[in-house]
């Protein structure tokens, strides 16, 4: 037995008993988190090892990829070792070291070395298992890499394989994990075309080989901290070289990072070494797009990096590069609803410049358009689909003098031609008349930063915006489209003024602007997208309503064709003028092994009319610490399972309204408390209350708690109820600070949906 094996062995053990037993002590009872995916995707007709790393997915069991044509199966899970595991070890390792002692050798910790060799020799000769030694290999090759940081959160890998069908449809899918405690949040994996390349370290400061594969093909990475990847390929002149970028459409928001996603920097070098190309965004996306003409026959190396130089396992990316299609605009950005459009394109390496759409044409909203070469389909653009009139924008119409006539409603499609160009547009109003404005440029892929302005036949300026936020857009941080709502003052003529903000101008930056009345109308979005719960219990899903144009009336949420045993409790409302309601899902009595897609709809009258909206399901993420995005999932999924985290909900009621209070008198409202010690140290508030609506009285026993709940003559007749239930702990004075008490939730209760009713 050499020095080497023993120094590896304590080495081993005191650094896994120092570092780890502190993240083993928070494990339990929380849901499955992934936190990326490696590589982010594959090619049709082939099967891919992809590591996803996260935290608490113990025992993952199953594989769930939204949409058809791709399988998983779950290979190997590898975790940080826990607490026991370390002690266990470390009386293995001591064991050994005494032995070694007795033998008269000597016994050094105060070196590593990364060579496993006779470690794992020894290892298993004292009943080590396969597990231990791969979690300790791991580990140690984790402290071996100096540009690796710790991150709880993607300490735990799951090694997976992904059969992609042939016929498998391209794009980005969610992938989720099964555990034990039920599923996982989505991660962006992509199914691609193209031949695949994986990155090999180390290729910090040049290119190893280069790469045998010939253009195009997609190469996937990771960036450590401090990290710069770099690709060696050969080209040939003429060549028009497209490198696309995908990192940040992966992964959208990263909670502690700033900025807030991986910000990823691509630079092109001749043979000589020279910078010939650099792209740190495209247009205003963050992710980078080269385009470059090949000068000449020979090798070229691609360098990608973060542009600050972060980096994190979970800084994950794909480049597609070679001879691709490309589409970089097109004009016009819509059309009308059962009306064929003839698009121009605009692009690199496109098969055509133009593409009629017809069959897209029949439904409204907006639809992703693409076309193909002999390799591989383009990028895909929206294109939205309306159901107003339409016209082009007529130039010269710079100012009031060349102003283009327009008889709203319709929409305009145009461009802002060139840097500093201005649009103006005339139309006739009567005093009182309400003209919505609405630019659609920017979340129809144009780089435009538009800008509108209102003027009457004098001149004066009536109303003017620059950006309105989009809470639809989720994957939006500059909302860069306009958005004005104008009441006439008086009947005549009146100009609309559209521009950039920015005073840029091109062939690429087109819009849309919509001159109609107000169209008061709504979306729907539900949190989480993921839902984890007991048998027979309830759960919370909250639903923002994304009111438009104005629209503040009461919606009424169903649940669509329920699996046996689910139940939307209460009716489901949202009532009018409130953005978001929290509504209660009660789950079947039984753990289910499969997960279970639901769906929603919204009810609402609009000018007398009921109209069903759908729902679209998102995560609430948060970027670079502070702000919150409504990010959109492909499907709303929910397992029923005895392991899921316990939610502490309960309620009289069932479906319909839940609590019906007479108006002057007070109703009763059951809570049911789970894990409650001290039932006298509970207390009950109401969040937020709605008007007239107080709490009478609250008694708390063992099996639960009594509210009645008053309503006066001026109360609200529906809404929602909010609980917050606690109890309250002494904090003792420290630090010069006094002493004071604070608020520790009993558990995490939905909303109640009331009813004011007569006496």
């Amino acid at each position: 037995m050499t020095h080497v094996t023993c120094r590896i062995f304590v080495a081993a053990a005191v650094l896994l008993a120092t570092t780890h037993v502190a993240l083993a002590q928070r494990r339990g009872g929380r849901d499955p988190h992934i936190g990326y995916a490696y590589p982010a995707g594959g090619r049709v007709g082939t099967t891919v090892e992809i590591a996803i790393g996260g935290q608490y997915l113990d025992d993952a069991s199953r594989v769930v990829v939204s949409g058809k044509g791709v399988r998983g199966k779950v290979i190997k899970h590898i975790k940080i070792i826990s607490q026991r595991e370390v002690i266990v070890l470390r009386d293995k390792v001591e064991k050994i070291v005494e032995k070694m002692k007795e033998a008269g050798k000597k016994v050094d910790v105060r070196r590593r070395t990364g060579d496993y060799t006779e470690f794992l020799e020894l290892a298993r000769e004292q009943g080590f298992g396969e597990k231990d030694l791969d979690r300790i290999k791991v580990y140690q090759q984790r402290r071996a890499d100096k540009k690796r940081q710790e991150n709880p959160q993607l300490e735990e890998m799951v090694l997976v394989k992904l059969v992609i069908d042939q016929d498998a449809p391209l794009g980005n899918r969610d992938l989720r994990l099964l555990t034990p405690s039920g599923l996982s949040n989505t991660i962006v994996i992509q199914v691609g075309e193209l031949p695949e390349y994986r990155e090999t370290e180390p290729n910090d400061t040049e290119a190893k080989e280069p790469i045998a594969d010939s253009l195009p093909i997609i190469i996937n990475g990771q960036i450590m901290p401090g990290d710069v990847d770099r690709f060696r390929f050969e080209a040939r002149r003429g060549t028009r070289l497209v490198i696309a970028a995908s990192a940040r459409e992966l992964i959208p928001y990263l909670a502690d990072a700033v900025p807030g996603w991986f910000q990823a920097t691509l630079a092109l070098y001749d043979a000589d070494g020279r910078e010939i190309a650099y792209d740190d965004d495209y247009q205003f996306h963050p992710d980078p797009v080269l385009f470059f003409r090949i000068p000449k026959d020979g090798f070229y190396d691609l360098e990608i990096k973060d542009s600050i130089f972060r980096g994190r396992e979970d800084f994950v990316y794909r480049i597609k590069i070679g001879k691709i299609p490309f589409i970089t605009s097109i004009f016009p950005l819509g059309g009308q609803q059962g009306h064929p459009s003839e698009v121009v394109l605009q692009g690199w390496n496109l098969p055509k410049d133009t593409l009629t759409l017809d069959s897209q044409m029949e439904q409204l909203g907006v639809h992703r358009i693409s076309v193909r070469d002999r390799f591989c389909e383009s990028n895909r653009v929206p294109f939205i689909v309306e159901r107003f009139s339409e016209c082009l924008d007529q130039e010269p119409n710079d100012d009031v003098e060349t102003a283009q006539k327009l008889k709203p409603p319709l929409v305009v499609n145009g461009r802002i031609d060139k840097p500093g160009d201005w649009d103006v547009f005339r139309f006739e109003g009567r005093a009182g008349g309400k003209v919505m404005l609405r630019v659609q440029a920017r979340h129809l892929n144009s780089p435009l930063d538009s800008v509108l302005v209102v003027t009457d036949a004098n001149g004066h300026q009536l109303a003017y915006n620059d950006d309105w936020d989009d809470r639809s857009e989720g994957l939006t941080t500059h909302h860069a489209d306009s958005r004005l709502l104008v009441t006439l003052p008086a009947d005549g003529a009146y100009f609309i003024h559209l521009g950039d903000t920015q005073k840029k101008g091109g062939v690429a930056y087109a819009y849309r602007l919509r001159v109609t009345p107000r169209i008061r109308d709504f979306q729907l979005r539900a949190v989480p997208a993921t839902i984890n719960a007991r048998p027979a219990t309830r759960v919370p899903i909250t639903m923002y309503a994304l009111r438009e144009d104005g629209f503040d009336g009461d919606i009424r949420v169903t649940l669509k064709n329920p699996p046996p045993g689910f139940e939307l409790l209460s009716e489901g409302l949202i009532p009018a003028d409130q953005e978001k309601v929290e509504l209660v899902l009660a789950v079947p009595d039984t753990s289910r092994e499969e997960s279970f897609a639901l769906t929603f709809e919204g009810h609402a009258v609009i000018k007398g009319q009921e109209v069903v909206r759908p729902f679209v399901p998102a995560e609430d993420r948060m970027q670079a610490f502070l702000y919150r995005h409504l990010v959109p999932s492909q499907d709303l999924l929910v397992t029923v399972s005895e392991k899921a985290r316990r939610w502490s909900i309960g309620g009289s009621g069932g479906s319909g309204v839940e609590l019906r209070i007479p108006s002057g008198g007070v109703a009763r409202y059951q809570l049911a408390l789970s894990n409650v010690s001290d039932p006298d140290a509970v207390q009950v508030v109401l969040r937020k209350p709605p008007t007239g609506i107080t709490i009478r009285r609250f008694v708390c026993g063992p099996a639960g708690a009594t509210i009645l709940l008053g309503a006066d003559a001026n109360a609200v007749k529906r809404g929602n109820l909010k609980f917050d239930v606690f109890v309250e702990e002494s904090v003792p004075a420290k630090d010069g600070k006094p002493a004071s008490k604070k608020r520790v939730p009993v558990g995490k209760f939905p909303s109640v949906s009331f009813e004011v009713v007569g006496r």
